[in-house]
Parts: structure tokens; C-alpha cells; sequence
């Protein structure tokens, strides 16, 4: 059956029967078979490394199976490349972003395909062309704006947009909602719908199982490369997909141990910054968490960069642990102890060019020199030991970090803060495209880090996380704090009410 019950065509548009996929030192895909249907959303579900990757990637033409078939409409057919699978009406969203920053967001969504006759581009018909997919979305985008110029909520929109607009009866969404806002990801929902009941196929793939068992008809689990179930979504239950997922039961999904003391740590009054940051007054004790929470585009953000000295502050002071601080650059916030794990971090967080020793030293290179010297067997002692203690896994130590899974990738980012004299760590997204088992790793650093006195400002778009997760929510909306709730005091449905303007449901 489809969405709301539809009935679902036979036979399934592709058919997967006993792929496998090897690369040097790792069976990527063991004998996985999988349908996908006309008019059903079906979500792939697992840990990083499970194999929904490179699922993913056959079905779109990058990978080619080493064994097995995949047959469209009932034929075995051969997907030699990208352009072959968009012939056969594959059209992919992925995780990371293949919009080009320097274009507009018209010609993104026209990219390859430009209206026009001969070499003359028609720019009219390639506007309204855009206007018409990002009105499909629902999304006020002005086709005109060069993508390096929007959120990364924006451009996630633009991205699925993009997708959306070519003639497609398979739409692969890896990932869709990372970024998004609880009324985003309703939005994008809506729409998922919507492609699905005209009869079109949807694989969606996220690590936010709420979600998954909102939107998708039937979930398929990958584990260790293998299916380990593919059911029903109405048969299943965020705690058993878990279960299946990394083999056994977490006792506690959100394990927040509440630290917070009674000396305030971080002191932020009458805040304002050229980034839209509004009047912002808080205060953060030692060994508290205080959560952001609001829809993209709130103003969370922007609050994180005017404390770390990327944008402007405009007014308004700073104290940490009582000495008012000027956080006039990153340099200087972080000579203050202000560290930020940023909301993209492999666009602000990382240095692909570097393994993960470098990475995590980067910011506080004085400890390890003597004189003009940087001692490198004292920079990989200190790298190893930050890797065995965040438990990071992978060719940390030699090779670049842009080959670590996303939860070490972040877990390298979060090294790098704990190699300085931190007192108050911005953590914006910390689990954006990670897997269960590192959220969770991320979550139980969280108690740590707040066990051992630092102020802790935790933004996510994730609002069960939010409220879990922090022992104060404040809630932002167009760049101004509105309210400030106590652990308990705000339900889901409440927080999301008041950070869209209405008025707070308990």
C-alpha cells in the first residue's frame, strides 16, 4: 500500500536482488535485495557505514554492482553512469550539497539543462522554470540570488528543488531535512507526499527516525552492509529500528545528566550584531546546558557567530566567569575560551587537506612549540589520546579527514576545543548527518563536558534532542530571545508554537 493507503502498482519500479558492493577492505553491500514501488515513500534506515551510501550510489550510476541485478519495470538493466540513471528517471538528493556557490539559484536548477535553442539561452523561460520548482516546495527563494548567499536551510531547499524539477519516477532524498526547522521539514513532508500520490517512487534516507516513521509507508534497515529487516513502517517502532539498527537496545536514547552550578560562567547583555542578533540577554552557569531553539532562519545561528567574533557585535557586552570580554574575531574569542562547533562542518569545521592530528591541534598550536619549533611527536601524542578518549575510529592519525564517517568527522571537531582552555563551547547542529550510535557518543560528551564546568550553548533543529538535552531552553525568533523555559516546562508542540509566534501550548 502507498501513502494514506493507495494501492500500490506491480511490478515494483526497480527491483535490487542479492547486490553486492566490495571496496579494498570492506564489503560495502552483502547480497541486498530491496523493491521499491510506485507511489510509496520507503525509507533506508542504519548507521554510517551500513551501506546506504553506496546502495544509493548504485542505483544512481556511480557505483556498478560486483554481483547481483537491478531490474527497472521488471528488466535487468545495466546503470553504467549518472547520465543512464537519469535516463531511467532517477533523480538524486544528496547529503552533501552539488549546487555550484558561485551561480545563481536559477541556473543551479537548471544546471545541464538550460532552456533555450542552439547556443541563445532563453533566461526568461530558465526563471520561470525555478520559480515553478521552488513554488512546488513552497519556498520564497529569489531565483536571482547566488547560492553562497543563502542559509544552508535555503540551499537545502535549492538542492531538492533542483531535484524536483527534472523528469523523474525515482526521487533518492539522502538527508533532506539535516538543516531544517520543524515547519520546514512539515513543508518538505508535504511535498514528499504529495510526489508519491502521483505515482512516483520515493527512497528516503535520514538518521532522524522520527521523521522516518512519519512520512515513509515501509522502512528497510541496513546493517554491517546486509538487510536486516524491510517492513511496514506501521509495524515498527523508533525503538525497535534502533534495535535493529545497531543490534541492541540504548537504555537511555537522551542521557542527560543535569551538572549545572550556581556561578554564571557566560554573561551575554542587550547582545546586537550586524548578523540580525537583536537585544540578546542570557546567562549560562557553569556546568549548564542552555538550548537555542526556533525554525531556520530565527536568528540561533547568528547569535553563535557574534560570540565567536564572526560577525560584528554592534552592542551590548560579553562577561566570562565575571571579566567582560571583547570577542571582536575568533583569534580572540577563542584566546577568551569561546569554542564553536559550526553548523557546516566541513565547510567551516574542517581541513580536508589535513589528517586528523593537525585538525585537532590547529587552534591552540603555542602548547606544542618550542621556540620556532612545532613538535610533531607531541602533536600526534595529544592527537591520539583526544581519539581514544572520543573514541574516534578510522585512518585518523595518517589519513584526511574527509574519508572519516560524519560522526568522527564531528567528534575531530569537538577534539580540536578540547586540545584548548575552553570555559564555554557553542555546539550549532552537533549531530546534523550522524548516526545513532555517534549521537549518542556525542550526547554522553555533552554530560561530560558540562560535568567538568563548562557552559555549554546547544542549537538544534532537532526539538526532542533540545528539550532532552538541555537544562534551559531559550527560544529564538527574529533574532531576539522571546522566552527562557526551565527543564520540564515546555513541551515539543509548545516550543515549536512559540518559535513560529504563536502562543505556547504546554
Amino acid at each position: 500500500m502507498g501513502v494514506h493507503g493507495q494501492h500500490v502498482p506491480e511490478p515494483p519500479l526497480w527491483q535490487l536482488r542479492d547486490v553486492s558492493k566490495a571496496f579494498p577492505g570492506v564489503q560495502a553491500l552483502d547480497a541486498v535485495s530491496l523493491d521499491l514501488h510506485l507511489g510509496e515513500v520507503h525509507a533506508l534506515v542504519g548507521e554510517n557505514g551500513s551501506g546506504k551510501s553506496t546502495l544509493v550510489k548504485c542505483l544512481a550510476g556511480v557505483h556498478q554492482p560486483d554481483t547481483g541485478t537491478l531490474s527497472h519495470r521488471g528488466k535487468a538493466v545495466r546503470v553504467k553512469d549518472p547520465l543512464a540513471a537519469r535516463s531511467y528517471g532517477v533523480a538524486t538528493f544528496h547529503q552533501e550539497f552539488s549546487l555550484v556557490p558561485s551561480l545563481t539559484v536559477m541556473e543551479n536548477i537548471c544546471l545541464g539543462r538550460l532552456p533555450g535553442r542552439g547556443p541563445i539561452v532563453s533566461w526568461a523561460q530558465a526563471r520561470r522554470h525555478a520559480q515553478d520548482s521552488l513554488a512546488a516546495l513552497e519556498v520564497q527563494v529569489d531565483p536571482d540570488r547566488t547560492v553562497s548567499s543563502l542559509s544552508v536551510a535555503e540551499q537545502q531547499f535549492v538542492e531538492i528543488a533542483k531535484a524536483l524539477s527534472q523528469e523523474m519516477s525515482l526521487l533518492i532524498l539522502d538527508e533532506p531535512t539535516a538543516a531544517l526547522g520543524p515547519y520546514e521539514v512539515e513543508r518538505l513532508h508535504e511535498v514528499i507526499r504529495r510526489i508519491a500520490q502521483q505515482g512516483r517512487a520515493i527512497l528516503y534516507i535520514s538518521h532522524r527516525l522520527d521523521e522516518v516513521m512519519e512520512v515513509a509507508d515501509r522502512v528497510s534497515v541496513l546493517k554491517d552492509g546486509r538487510l536486516v529487516e524491510s517492513r511496514p513502517s506501521e509495524e515498527l517502532s523508533v525503538a525497535e529500528v534502533v534495535r535493529l539498527m545497531v543490534g541492541s537496545d540504548f537504555e537511555e536514547h537522551y542521557p542527560h545528566r543535569p551538572a549545572a552550578g550556581d556561578e554564571p560562567r557566560l554573561e551575554v547583555r542587550g547582545l546586537s550584531s550586524e548578523g540580525g542578533v537583536a537585544d540578546v540577554s542570557f546567562t549560562v552557569r557553569r556546568g549548564e546546558v542552555l538550548g537555542l531553539g526556533g525554525i531556520a532562519g530565527a536568528g540561533r545561528t547568528e547569535i553563535a557567530r557574534a560570540l565567536f567574533g564572526i560577525d560584528q557585535v554592534t552592542a551590548g557586552e560579553v562577561r566570562i566567569d565575571g571579566e567582560r570580554v571583547e570577542l571582536m574575531s575568533p583569534a580572540r574569542a577563542i584566546d577568551a575560551g569561546v569554542a564553536l562547533v559550526p553548523e557546516d562542518r566541513k565547510a567551516h569545521g574542517l581541513f580536508f587537506n589535513f589528517a586528523g592530528p593537525e585538525n585537532m591541534t590547529i587552534a591552540d598550536l603555542a602548547k606544542l612549540l618550542t621556540g620556532p619549533v612545532l613538535r610533531l611527536s607531541a602533536e600526534r601524542r595529544s592527537a591520539r589520546e583526544l581519539a581514544r578518549k572520543l573514541r574516534i575510529v578510522g585512518r585518523v592519525m595518517d589519513g584526511s579527514v574527509q574519508f572519516l564517517s560524519g560522526g568522527n568527522q564531528q567528534k575531530v571537531v569537538l577534539a580540536r576545543w578540547l586540545f584548548t582552555h575552553v570555559r564555554v563551547l557553542i555546539l550549532d547542529e552537533p549531530t546534523h548527518g550522524i548516526d545513532v550510535q555517534a549521537k549518542v557518543e556525542v550526547y554522553h560528551l555533552i554530560n561530560e563536558l558540562s560535568e567538568a564546568g563548562l557552559a555549554i550553548l546547544l542549537i538544534s533543529s532537532d526539538f526532542p534532542v533540545l528539550l532532552a538535552m538541555s537544562d534551559r531552553v531559550a527560544v529564538v525568533r527574529d533574532g531576539r530571545i522571546v522566552h527562557i523555559a526551565g527543564r520540564g516546562e515546555l513541551t515539543e508542540h509548545g516550543l515549536v508554537e512559540m518559535a513560529a509566534g504563536g502562543v505556547v501550548v504546554a
